[in-house]
């Protein structure tokens, strides 16, 4: 996998747009996104400051850990942080897998937020039901 490829699962692993990490760099949105489409060539002190913010070490961005796996970790979708353990093995982690695994669980926490706000609505028909007899 390509470093811009790298840097775009890191970010997506993390729940985050491209507009939060320019930022967090203090970049434009247009010059961070040159990076994660691999137009942009990066120095090594902004490659540091983008391992930074994904709480990784810079050979990462590189690549597969000693274990061969890239370990996504934890991310925050807003009101909830996750745990999203993608661990994937050479060949089997592709950008479109960790895509999918990430909206996946995104549409999971929806469904969790919807079951509850229809549970809230059946409490509130209840009581008025009550409320009019």
């Amino acid at each position: 996998m390509l470093l811009h490829d790298n840097i775009r699962l890191f970010r997506q692993a993390k729940n985050w747009t491209q507009e939060d990490i320019a930022c967090r760099l203090n970049m434009s949105p247009n010059g961070y996104g040159g990076i994660e489409r691999g137009e942009t060539d990066v120095n090594l002190s902004r490659l540091a400051q983008i391992a930074d913010l994904f709480e990784i070490q810079l050979s990462e961005l590189f690549g597969f850990d000693g274990k061969n796996t890239l370990n996504f970790g934890a991310y925050n979708s807003g009101t909830q942080t996750h745990n999203n353990q993608n661990n994937c093995t050479i060949g089997a982690c592709t950008p479109e897998y960790v895509e999918l695994k990430i909206e996946f669980e995104k549409q999971q926490v929806l469904v969790e937020q919807q079951t509850k706000q229809i549970e809230l609505l059946n409490e509130m028909i209840a009581l008025m039901k009550v409320n009019n007899s």
